[in-house]
């Protein structure tokens, strides 16, 4: 047994000191709640007894245990790097995801150091297996299952009696982890997965959509969040002030349009989505705000698809990659979508870059517009060609030239090599925009057109550069019927852009005047 106990409390204390490594810094063990130890404790005896009965080695089971807990405080430091949040319980469903998606996170891990990680691991376990012995073999089968049955019945008790006085949590995860430590705050988090959400907190307008009077008048709509869309040149001169023509265009003449504020940065898409669907705030969402759709799936709330296709709407929904990432092909068919064109509706021809070019989409657009049986159209679409890694394209001679003369003469910077890249898809983007809103402006029914970016992008190297920008997006709302003013900039948060279009749809219906763009 001696072996055994050594590898118990050797391994444990390790456990606690590992947090050390955690940026930013958590509160150390003596520091924290008595009730977060009694986690951890109780914890690392079921974690122990799992993965001793598994590996039926002492040592093995300890090491093991400690290199999986190092795994995952370098997807937190990726994550917190990348995307200014701590790993979340949440998460842990990304590691299958970054099997079957390797292109969207093993980068940001570092392809070297998986690589490296994997070699080393497969060295370990037939290291351990060849040179420590078998532990039942060793001190006998009954004593062996009376070792594991302690273990259990201790680490059940010891988690039961810590989970039963844990404080509430602020759900701000980085405060969260701090005052925890990493296993009372992921058990923290995990218990309140299954919440239901509370659906009176959904906007009037979604769960009781007013009447139109005049359903011929209705327009069509198509809503694009455009991935990774923002206007650069609010955050950096280092950007040239003519690279979004179109934008600047429908911006002077949208009904609204302003800085948005969105609940991601870099990633988790969607949360926006998500947001701008529901109408719910992270305030409202609890802990499903870090990832919404999973509960959306098991209770669809009240949402912007479901009031349009009240009014009388067909609703496609327009995504070129796998349908079934994030969840999307439940999701959205349970929020009232009736139609998903995924990856599947496209081939590799289209791709600009890394993904599915946004000229791909507007043509799918106008194919939708054009094929229309009679009913208004709804068309949500979620782009793709601006996602990230960045780093794992390389400029094009002309893709300098989106950079203003200060920032371009004479060099072309290594630091601003992922700006070039996002440039040139910044700008695919705009192309796309334009011809939205050309094909809105042929149609007799006339049209409205809302375009939101999701989050700023992942370019680290750039921000060290030039500093980081607000986080914020930007999006508008434009109209084939002219606007009465030029609109000021009005900011917004996402959660209220999709209740905003759905009265700007209500209002276009009311209005018969004459449409000078449905002319043009």
């Amino acid at each position: 047994m001696t072996p055994l106990l050594f590898a118990f409390f050797l391994g444990g204390t390790l456990s606690f000191l590992l947090e050390a490594l955690i940026r930013p810094r958590v509160r150390p063990p003596w520091r924290r709640p008595l009730a977060a130890a009694l986690v951890h404790l109780g914890s690392w005896c079921l974690l122990y007894a799992t993965f001793l009965l598994l590996v039926q080695r002492p040592w093995f089971a300890a090491a093991f245990i400690l290199c999986l807990q190092l795994v995952l405080l370098q997807s937190h430091h990726v994550k917190w790097t990348s995307l200014k949040e701590p790993f979340l319980v949440q998460d842990f469903e990304y590691f299958l995801d970054a099997i079957r998606h390797p292109r969207l996170y093993l980068p940001f891990f570092g392809i070297w150091l998986a690589s490296a990680a994997s070699l080393a691991g497969t060295a370990a376990i037939a290291a351990f297996l060849w040179w420590e012995p078998w532990w039942p073999g060793h001190i006998g089968i009954l004593p062996a299952l009376g070792t594991l049955a302690i273990l259990v019945l201790s680490g059940a008790a010891l988690l039961q009696a810590g989970l039963a006085r844990l404080p509430a949590i602020s759900l701000q995860p980085e405060d969260d982890l701090a005052a925890l430590g990493l296993y009372a705050y992921l058990w923290s988090y995990a218990r309140q997965i299954k919440r239901p959400l509370d659906v009176r907190l959904s906007p009037a307008s979604f769960r009781q959509p007013p009447k139109v009077h005049n359903p011929d008048a209705l327009p069509h709509v198509v809503a694009v969040q455009s991935e990774s869309f923002f206007d650069p040149r609010r955050w950096s001169d280092a950007v040239s002030p003519d690279v979004l023509p179109h934008w600047d265009r429908l911006k002077a003449q949208s009904l609204s349009q302003g800085p948005l504020t969105v609940p991601a940065w870099g990633a988790n898409t969607v949360r926006t989505e998500a947001a701008f669907l529901s109408g719910l705030t992270p305030g409202t969402l609890g802990i499903h705000r870090f990832n919404p759709y999973p509960q959306f799936a098991r209770q669809p709330p009240p949402n912007l698809l479901r009031a349009v296709k009240q009014l009388g709407y067909r609703c496609v929904a327009i995504h070129p990659y796998p349908a079934s990432f994030y969840l999307r092909d439940r999701v959205l068919s349970a929020l009232g979508v009736d139609e998903f064109m995924d990856i599947r509706d496209f081939d590799a021809t289209q791709k600009d870059g890394q993904y599915i070019g946004d000229a791909a989409l507007s043509q799918r657009v106008a194919q939708l517009l054009g094929n229309q049986d009679g009913r208004p159209l709804f068309i949500l679409v979620i782009t793709m060609e601006n996602h990230g890694p960045l780093h794992l394209e390389s400029p094009q001679d002309n893709d300098w030239q989106r950079l203003s003369a200060g920032a371009s003469a004479g060099s072309r910077p290594a630091a601003l090599q992922e700006l070039a890249v996002y440039l040139r898809h910044l700008c695919n983007a705009d192309q796309m925009l334009g011809d939205v809103r050309q094909c809105l402006a042929q149609q007799a029914r006339g049209g409205l057109l809302c375009w939101y970016g999701d989050h700023v992008p992942i370019m680290d190297k750039v921000y060290g550069h030039l500093g980081e920008p607000a986080g914020t997006t930007d999006y508008l709302i434009w109209s084939t019927q002219d606007a009465e003013h030029s609109p000021d900039m009005q900011p917004r948060d996402v959660s209220q852009l999709g209740v905003e279009l759905l009265e700007r749809i209500i209002a276009h219906s009311q209005d018969t005047s004459p449409s000078p763009r449905n002319k043009a």
